[in-house]
């Protein structure tokens, strides 16, 4: 999924010569905690709430303001991992995306992709989640899959995040799609690997799985 799939055709931009009262009022109505501001299609950055309500002054253009996120775009053909990881650096719930000529397109939200994940293979998949703690020079992916795939299983994705404790380690989620892990987490204890959490999907959450994929269908996200 690229970031020219992502964008939110409903998603409004403002210009430098829009009033902040104009700006707190779209902030509300569209639900977007951060509005690019455009000078003709040149993002001069993103104004949320708490930077009009700092400023104090309702009869200030947006142009006038301290906006944040001047960087925070994407080109096109951006996956969506990379829209995540800006979005992240920062600190924003908008991204926008621009052109070859660095001109505005448009628009993605993180309820864009919160709503691409919900509805991807990863978690409509049934099947459970293991967490492991490892060192970052004992990652392997590839083995970890091997010894999951001598169970009859496979592993349909997986995350990493670096443990806030100790740089050095790194803490890797499976999900797996069978419902009854045991079989494999053993295997993976027989070769030291340390499994810190282990998520079973119940039947009552396979069926507010399947009622989430009706109201994102209902809602046409």
């Amino acid at each position: 999924m690229t970031a020219e799939e992502l964008i939110n055709p409903m998603a409004p931009s403002l210009k430098v010569s829009d009033k902040t009262a104009k700006a707190l009022e779209w902030i509300e109505e569209f639900r977007c905690r951060h509005l690019p501001v455009l000078d003709d299609y040149t993002l001069k950055g993103f104004v949320s709430e708490s930077i009009i309500l700092n400023a104090n002054d309702q009869t200030k253009t947006v142009g006038e303001l301290d906006l944040t996120g001047q960087t925070c775009y994407v080109s096109l053909h951006a996956h969506f991992l990379d829209i995540l990881k800006v979005a992240g650096n920062h600190h924003l719930h908008s991204v926008a995306v621009v052109d070859d000529g660095q001109k505005y397109v448009g628009l993605i939200t993180l309820l864009d992709i919160m709503a691409f994940f919900a509805q991807s293979a990863s978690v409509q998949m049934h099947g459970s989640i293991l967490v492991l703690s490892m060192e970052l020079v004992d990652y392997s992916l590839a083995e970890i899959c091997r010894y999951v795939e001598e169970n009859n299983a496979k592993v349909i994705s997986s995350a990493i995040v670096q443990d806030p404790l100790d740089s050095g380690k790194i803490k890797l989620s499976l999900k797996i799609n069978q419902i009854d892990i045991s079989r494999i987490a053993a295997t993976l204890e027989r070769f030291n690997y340390r499994i810190i959490g282990r998520y079973q999907e119940t039947p009552s959450e396979s069926l507010d799985k399947e009622r989430l994929g009706l109201l994102f269908k209902y809602l046409n996200i």
